[in-house]
């Protein structure tokens, strides 16, 4: 018998929440408004540099990102990104450097999504996803596709112009599909890639490839990796992934047959799961769960019933 799970009684998906972060895209353009928001003084910036910022604990216990007003931040001409104002008008800025600035108090800490992600409050979550994936596209796209020519920043580190031929280039996400496959029974396909440690357990993803659908995705990465064919596609819900560029996009699948045959490449081991065996893998250490920052472990819980144990 199949468990119905309430989709809306889940927890929020790490970076996928609401941020309350207005990124009022129609003022990238317009260099006197950023200009007058730059130097606003209730505007707030932070630094990123290789997809890290600076986190700072605070006595209550709750993690913040290190952000300055303008006038403190520390100097650049190019790469400075507009991420948009709050509702109550704060306008926020990213500086992408080589460097993290160092902190005379000694109390803040350099930390990328992975470490932070679960830690940040919602706002600054959304800042520093958006801030990494600029920095990430920014780093990876300096000349053009075209002609070869290094290109230039525009609309607040939103665009990268060719000065020779003209051709504008837009930040890139690639599709890349997530899905936890159920059979018959109502078990779970969990699978474990080569380079993951022992034990490790988790859904099943792969990039969407030109000219297909979403759908077609989901198929085609489960037979490439596990051999499984699957019939019906259900889609869940999205989480976008700057590591360094990917919009993950979560099914819920049914395979049409139990067979596994794994691809030995990207998959090494592949089980079927009920949620006692699941259970009892948990309590034993034999499986670890994914980890929490990831649309992973909320397509497991929708399955499974209730949170996962912490990895």
């Amino acid at each position: 018998m199949t468990t119905r799970i309430d989709h809306h009684a889940d927890r929020p998906i790490t970076f996928s929440a609401d941020s309350g972060i207005d990124r009022s895209a129609h003022h990238r353009l317009d260099e006197a408004w950023l200009a007058a928001a730059w130097s606003h003084p209730t505007t707030r910036v932070f630094v990123v540099s290789g997809g890290q910022a600076l986190v700072d604990d605070t006595p209550d216990g709750r993690t913040e990102l290190v952000m300055t007003p303008s006038f403190e931040a520390p100097m650049t001409e190019t790469h400075r990104y507009y991420l948009g104002q709050d509702e109550d008008g704060v306008r926020y800025f990213a500086l992408q450097k080589d460097s993290l600035p160092g902190r005379m108090d000694q109390s803040a800490r350099p930390a990328g999504l992975r470490e932070a992600g679960l830690l940040l409050s919602e706002r600054d979550a959304g800042l520093l996803v958006h801030a990494v994936a600029l920095e990430n596209w920014q780093r990876l796209h300096r000349f053009c596709s075209r002609c070869g020519e290094r290109t230039v920043i525009a609309a607040a580190g939103h665009i990268r112009r060719c000065p020779a031929c003209g051709a504008e280039h837009y930040p890139r996400t690639d599709p890349a599909v997530i899905m936890l496959v159920t059979d018959e029974e109502d078990r779970a396909l969990l699978g474990r890639q080569v380079h993951w440690p022992e034990g490790r357990f988790s859904t099943l993803a792969g990039f969407v490839e030109p000219g297909e659908s979403i759908e077609q995705s989901v198929r085609r990465e489960v037979f490439e990796e596990a051999g499984v064919v699957v019939g019906d596609v259900e889609y869940v819900a999205s989480q976008p992934w700057p590591f360094p560029s990917s919009l993950m996009l979560g099914f819920m699948a049914r395979a049409t047959s139990p067979e596994i045959e794994v691809d030995g490449e990207e998959i090494e081991e592949a089980r079927w799961f009920s949620r006692e065996d699941l259970r009892e893998a948990f309590e034993s250490g034999e499986v670890l769960p994914p980890y929490g920052i990831s649309i992973a472990a909320r397509l497991i819980e929708l399955w499974y019933g209730k949170p996962l144990p912490k990895p």
